[in-house]
């Protein structure tokens, strides 16, 4: 194929592994494709995207760029539409929009032996929470829990939940009431709750996605007890592969050439 240009554009940007990731996929793709990274905020997005020649093939996008290119695409995937967050732009006459986040939530959870989850707790209500929340309706989800600092900020996320089936109760996160089979937490990086709050999730709250990854365990995860903790480190090496399916293919179910290797490149770099 011919070389392209791509890149990640988030602010702040210069903590961003995509660069690793997609370089050492692109190797053993035998791409000779250049990515990069760029701090852009919301404001400059759309000059930025405008300025962009016809040798740009695709950008990763991070916070706080996810709903202005959710604006900017022409189309849209199902998870996109769903979340209003598009984390990739596949680039050309129409430019495509996709949520890789949500299959990188479930791909990551797969790879550590959880493929169902009946009752799902949510921590934090930001960006990534959408996306969680789709991902535990895949899951089979009939329930979610929403714990945040301020439950008024799930108002979209129940609303999200009523359109794709999912009962969602929003609650502080002192306030948790529910058992869960799983807990997504979607906190910031760095986060630590009080000890009596993050002891009570723990002994109610199942297996645990962090999405959290740096530093790692977080203290969410080092407290959880002996129930199976995933990193966020494999969704974002999950939601990569798919936009490098999605550059590659423009689609993002579409596996690569001899994945599996890329794959373990890509994770060989994180």
């Amino acid at each position: 194929m011919s070389a392209f240009q791509l890149a990640v554009w988030g602010d702040p940007i210069a903590h961003s592994k995509s660069p690793a990731l997609h370089a050492a996929a692109y190797r053993v793709l035998g791409l000779d494709w250049e990515y990069g990274r760029r701090q852009v905020d919301a404001a400059s997005f759309r000059d930025a995207l405008e300025g962009l020649g016809a040798d740009w093939r695709g950008l990763s996008l991070t916070m706080p760029l996810k709903e202005e290119a959710f604006r900017a695409a022409a189309t849209r995937d199902a998870h996109a539409e769903l979340t209003g967050a598009v984390n990739t732009l596949l680039l050309g006459d129409d430019i495509a929009g996709y949520n890789t986040d949500v299959g990188g939530i479930i791909d990551a959870l797969s790879e550590a032996g959880i493929t169902e989850a009946r009752s799902v707790r949510i921590l934090g209500a930001g960006a990534t929470a959408a996306s969680a929340l789709v991902a535990a309706a895949d899951l089979g989800a009939e329930s979610v829990e929403v714990s945040a600092r301020r439950p008024e900020r799930a108002a979209g996320l129940v609303a999200l939940g009523e359109h794709i089936g999912v009962s969602v109760d929003a609650r502080s996160l002192d306030d948790a009431v529910a058992d869960a089979d799983l807990t997504i937490a979607t906190l910031p990086s760095g986060t630590v709750l009080p000890e009596e709050v993050a002891a009570a999730l723990a002994e109610r709250g199942g297996a645990l996605f962090d999405a959290a990854y740096a530093p790692w365990p977080s203290a969410l995860a080092a407290g959880w007890g002996d129930a199976a903790v995933v990193s966020g480190l494999g969704m974002l090496l999950h939601q990569a592969v798919r936009q490098i399916r999605i550059f590659r293919h423009g689609d993002p179910s579409t596996a690569m050439p001899d994945e599996a290797a890329v794959v373990s490149a890509m994770r060989a770099v994180l």
